[in-house]
């Protein structure tokens, strides 16, 4: 789209009162809380390359990038002009421009080769990344979750993580092994058995060494263009985890047939497949008959990209809500200034921040997991988190939007867009009963973390009283009867709202904290919608905070 300012004086009347394009933002530097939290949790060593990267990912180009991406959709090509089976899928340049981006910049390699703060840097290119272009963050997702779930492997292990960590993006359909760089995806759900991988059909058959083909479907393959994809399927000693590239070590193609892309409601700028295996070429990845002890590994780590990029589309709604309403008048006022909408934007400002202040909390987490209370604070509050925060981002997106009135709901703007991505974090790696159920799990397997997780909390008691009334009212879940899976969701929330107000206390300023105790622990405050705040809740300082500082 051009750059020269449009025409504004028109034959029937003049274009006043219209935002500018919210564009040339650098998405770190003009988020606050987000550099400062993520300072205070350990990326100090990381804030100038997010800075750039931020700047890279809110400027003019990678903006009209992200729209072009979603508007040309990628496409399936089965075969070629003569009937050769192909099976690839082609995207617009747009589309690698911003895988470009971040993988160069280190979105799926910072987290494993940083000394230190790797993941805390990783989490807060996650959370920009949801106000650019969240389709590309699957793919780059997927290729970072890899590896740890690849080094159960050594020898696997060994050939792909440096393609991996290599820090490079290579968009050529070719064997790995002449790449600079290459991704991973999963495929892991059939038809019969969605989340119930334990259901799984799909077989495989030893051929050799480490070597197996496999045979069967998957019903959900996230970008069928990365080079290799972790997978499961069943042998004689049960479900175990495989690694299938793309190209056989013969430099043939693998019998990976993509059957068709998913229509979806959002994330369109990514493929999502239907697959299937036709005596597919496959490496095995640990123990065979433990794939799901295997691949949770994956999965843990893709949970965080699940928060971080929940409370960075939360994040990205409410800066186009305020960029709208600071430049938008009516009835003699600012938008901004207006009590009532002031009140809405605050709102959403206490819901973005304590979701970004969790989602870099436990990233720290991940960072320090040769600490063994740390590691047991991220096995639970890792789903405690996802469960909420995803669950809260479509919600907060929608409020976002009716703050630009009618002009939110045109195509032509972001948050459409904003809001057709915002339920996928919440159904990606487990929806919330899956999750909810995971949690019960931890909790019975793994009681030292709940241990770690309750010390983390009670490290705050005494800094607000609608805390603390919270904080003793989570002591009736441990009496016996009071925890099973009709009330694990319930249990799920009144623990992921004292964790948001604890990461709160611990990076937040005071008007940040308090405020969010009163809006959503105190029970004579709270509310069932966005905006009916109590109003000794300082909405002008959080609006200030909140507010793109361009």
């Amino acid at each position: 789209m051009s750059h020269y300012r449009p025409q504004s004086e028109l034959q029937t009347h003049e274009v006043a009162n219209q935002p500018p394009p919210f564009e040339d933002v650098n998405f770190f530097d003009s988020d606050i809380a987000l550099k400062q939290t993520a300072e205070q949790r350990g990326g100090k060593s990381h804030l100038k390359k997010l800075s750039v990267y931020g700047a890279l990912l809110g400027s003019a180009e990678m903006i009209e990038n992200a729209r072009l991406a979603h508007q040309n959709p990628p496409k399936l090509i089965s075969f070629d002009r003569y009937g050769h089976r192909l099976d690839e899928v082609e995207f617009h340049p747009a589309y690698h421009a911003l895988m470009d981006l971040g993988l160069s910049s280190g979105y799926a390699s910072v987290a494993w080769t940083a000394e230190e703060g790797g993941h805390v840097a990783h989490a807060a290119m996650v959370y920009m990344q949801a106000g650019g272009e969240p389709g590309v963050g699957c793919p780059m997702t997927m290729t970072y979750a890899a590896v740890p779930a690849l080094r159960h492997e050594p020898d696997v292990a060994k050939e792909w993580v440096p393609r991996i960590t290599a820090g490079q993006y290579d968009k050529r359909f070719i064997p790995a092994s002449e790449k600079k760089a290459a991704t991973i995806g999963m495929a892991m759900t059939e038809k019969q058995g969605g989340s119930d991988i334990r259901a799984n059909t799909t077989t495989a058959t030893h051929i050799g060494g480490n070597e197996y083909e496999l045979v069967g479907h998957k019903w959900f393959c996230s970008a069928p263009m990365c080079d290799a994809f972790l997978t499961l399927a069943r042998t004689d000693a049960g479900i175990t985890c495989f690694l299938v590239p793309r190209w056989r070590p013969d430099g043939t193609r693998n019998a990976f047939h993509i059957m068709r892309l998913k229509d979806k409601l959002g994330d369109r700028s990514n493929a999502s497949s239907e697959i299937e295996y036709h005596g597919a070429y496959a490496v095995k990845v640990g123990e065979e008959g433990r794939g799901v002890r295997t691949i949770i590994d994956m999965v843990q780590h893709t949970r965080l990209d699940c928060i971080a990029g929940s409370a960075g589309g939360m994040r990205a709604a409410l800066a186009q809500a305020l960029w709208h309403t600071a430049h938008r008048s009516a009835f003699q006022k600012k938008l901004i200034d207006q009590p009532a909408m002031a009140m809405v934007l605050a709102d959403l400002a206490l819901e973005s921040e304590a979701a970004a202040a969790l989602a870099l909390r436990i990233a720290q987490s991940f960072d320090n997991m040769e600490d063994e209370r740390e590691a047991a604070f991220m096995r639970l509050a890792t789903p405690v988190a996802k469960y909420w925060v995803c669950k809260r981002q479509p919600g907060a997106v929608y409020e976002a939007l009716e703050c630009h009135g009618g002009a939110g709901f045109v195509e032509e703007g972001p948050m459409p867009r904003l809001f057709r991505q915002s339920p996928l974090n919440a159904i990606w790696e487990g929806s919330g009963n899956v999750i909810a159920l995971d949690i019960l799990r931890a909790l019975g397997r793994e009681p030292d973390s709940l241990e770690a997780v309750r010390a983390e909390l009670l490290s705050a008691k005494g800094a607000n009283t609608h805390l603390d009334r919270h904080l003793a009212s989570l002591d009736r879940w441990f009496e016996p009867g009071a925890l099973s899976e009709a009330t694990a969701r319930r249990f799920a929330e009144e623990m992921a709202l004292a964790l948001c107000a604890v990461a709160l206390r611990q990076t937040a300023p005071d008007f940040v904290f308090d405020g969010f105790c009163a809006a959503r622990l105190d029970p004579d405050q709270r509310s069932y919608a966005y905006g009916a705040l109590a109003p000794n809740i300082d909405a002008r300082k959080i609006i200030e905070r909140a507010r793109p500082a361009v």
